[in-house]
């Protein structure tokens, strides 16, 4: 039974990829992370030895502490936790149980590199649009909450990425890029091995808004055409991405939650006539 301190793996999974989704922290042993090297989407790795001394960073925060098998290093790490002031849960069953559940986890080997404060730096070309905006939604709600953006003239995108150690994405001859027919955005999906049913549908829409083929989903044309209003409302970049954040979340739980929804309401007048 799922004691009153603890979340399932389904419960977190529908937290996932919101706003309002809480701090993930893996707190497994070493020996037990380089055993299974991946991660729960969003999660971040803190070393439980040292507790004590990074406990305040959530205080009055929501946490969810992981182990390997939902034991005493994800409960002792969450009392640590609740005594600075966070409201701390445990993951029930730990790893072994968002595994078993056939639940997303991110291979360790793909992220890129973080910087001296733990988080990815990444970088791509200014003036934003559709995949320079969904991308940074999609890594700061499932991958790294944490990730700074760098938006620059394109032609110092290699040279910005070499000298600060930020990952270029959307440009040309990068990892991170469209492939084929396919967006940057899918590219992400694939890689970071996020396989949700809401993502591979958001996938779609973003893929025909993105490259002109707005025949994929009827969402496509109407995304392009938020994307276009926001590009000429914001002329910075980090106000255009925030404000961006807000279109991608309601679009996610739209595929997740709402697409047998209907709005056919009709005016009293119009049905006497």
């Amino acid at each position: 039974m799922t004691s009153f301190s603890a979340i399932t793996p389904e419960k977190l999974l529908r937290l996932l990829g919101t706003p309002k989704a809480p701090a993930i922290l893996d707190v497994r042993s070493v020996e037990d992370f380089d055993a299974d090297p991946c991660l729960v989407p969003a999660s971040r790795r803190r070393d439980y030895k040292d507790v004590q001394a990074w406990a305040a960073e959530f205080h009055n925060r929501n946490v969810v502490c992981l182990c390997q098998h939902g034991g005493k290093l994800s409960e002792g790490v969450a009392a640590w936790l609740r005594l600075a002031g966070a409201a701390a849960e445990i993951l029930d069953g730990g790893l072994d149980a968002w595994r078993a559940a056939g639940l997303p986890l991110i291979p360790v080997s793909i992220l890129p590199d973080a910087n001296a404060s733990g988080a990815t730096v990444w970088v791509t070309r200014a003036r934003p649009k559709i995949d320079r905006i969904a991308c940074p939604w999609l890594i700061r709600r499932f991958v790294d909450p944490g990730a700074s953006f760098l938006f620059v003239t394109a032609q110092e995108v290699d040279g910005v990425a070499e000298r600060f150690g930020a990952t270029p994405f959307d440009v040309e001859g990068v990892f991170w890029s469209h492939r084929e027919e396919e967006c940057t955005f899918d590219t992400m999906v694939r890689e970071f091995r996020l396989d949700l049913p809401a993502l591979h549908h958001l996938s779609r829409i973003i893929r025909g808004a993105d490259t002109n083929r707005l025949d994929l989903e009827p969402q496509a044309a109407g995304l392009l055409a938020v994307s276009l209003g926001l590009s000429r409302m914001f002329a910075d970049d980090i106000e255009q991405l925030d404000a961006g954040m807000l279109c991608y979340d309601a679009l996610y739980r739209w595929s997740r939650d709402a697409t047998q929804e209907k709005h056919d309401w009709v005016s009293h007048g119009a049905r006497r006539s």
